[in-house]
């Protein structure tokens, strides 16, 4: 039977979606997923106690999936099957992602479960290299995306981010600890500022923005703002970091990524293939086409 140790976003619904028997779905508090509601919820301070449910609910493989905030221990909250643990992982918090994983999933073998990746319980969310989207990188997007990798690399060494935002040999921005749409925001322009787009491709969600910026927007869908079109350049590339295990916390993107990115003014997204999974790949790609930007799955 398959558990999922499930954080935020729609991650672990896609992973839950794609099985023939439903799996045992655990939430950590606090972090509840997406379209998904949990049939267990625990605390970093009780995980000894949860791998004892698993353990009696007949539980052979787990899956982590879904973004945690780091959380600090509380120990006055410890049960007693989890204070053995505690060394282990106070370690785990001190490091990055990568590492703090790897001290989970070793956690997690040594209780004799089998760890599986997202990409592996479901593999759909892997696409295959290629051109998905109708619009197409240009002459210069080859150059940003190897300077892209090698950016990746060098955060990868650190365990930091897993994305970046490149415009022509220029680094815009380097994800951190607060995620790839947080460093994409930090690139838009304010609220109430047309947002960059291709020559007369305004993209689907343009409506959606509130308040005053309606009016701006919807002068600006039908052509009658005044201002003249800015043409988007640059990309986000995204990919796992050299060396992670893989199992856990894998980059992905999905219907908000590409908002952010249009938001971003970048022209498109060059992800790795088979390192970079797409949630939900059909309305990835019908939002891109709106926006009319580029996806490209780079072999």
């Amino acid at each position: 039977m398959l558990a999922l140790i499930a954080g935020e976003g729609s991650l672990p619904a896609a992973v839950a979606a794609a099985q023939p028997r439903k799996p045992l779905v655990c939430a950590v508090r606090g972090h509840p997923p997406a379209g998904l509601e949990p049939e267990i919820t625990f605390r970093l301070e009780t995980l000894g106690g949860l791998f004892t449910t698993l353990h009696a609910r007949g539980v052979t493989q787990v899956c982590i999936c879904g973004a945690v905030r780091r959380p600090q221990i509380d120990l006055a909250a410890l049960d007693d099957a989890t204070m053995p643990l505690v060394p282990r992982m106070r370690e785990a918090l001190q490091k990055g992602d990568d590492g703090a994983l790897r001290v989970l999933i070793a956690l997690l073998e040594e209780e004799g479960f089998e760890v599986v990746g997202a990409h592996q319980a479901a593999t759909d969310l892997l696409p295959p290299a290629g051109l998905p989207t109708m619009a197409r990188p240009g002459p210069e997007t080859a150059a940003e995306a190897d300077l892209g990798a090698r950016v990746v690399a060098e955060l990868g060494a650190a365990d930091l981010g897993q994305a970046c935002a490149i415009r022509g040999d220029s680094v815009l921005a380097r994800e951190g600890p607060d995620g790839t749409d947080a460093m994409l925001a930090r690139l838009a322009p304010p609220r109430g500022t047309a947002p960059l787009r291709p020559a007369g491709e305004p993209f689907g969600w343009a409506a959606d923005m509130m308040g005053d910026v309606l009016g701006g927007a919807a002068d600006w869908l039908s052509g009658q703002d005044g201002s003249p079109d800015r043409p988007r350049a640059g990309i986000l590339y995204k990919a796992p970091k050299p060396g992670q295990d893989q199992r856990a916390d894998l980059p992905a993107i999905g219907p908000g990524t590409v908002e952010s990115v249009a938001r971003a003014g970048l022209a498109g997204i060059v992800i790795e293939a088979g390192g970079v999974m797409v949630l939900e790949r059909a309305k990835t790609v019908a939002a891109l086409d709106r926006a009319g930007l580029f996806l490209w799955i780079r072999d």
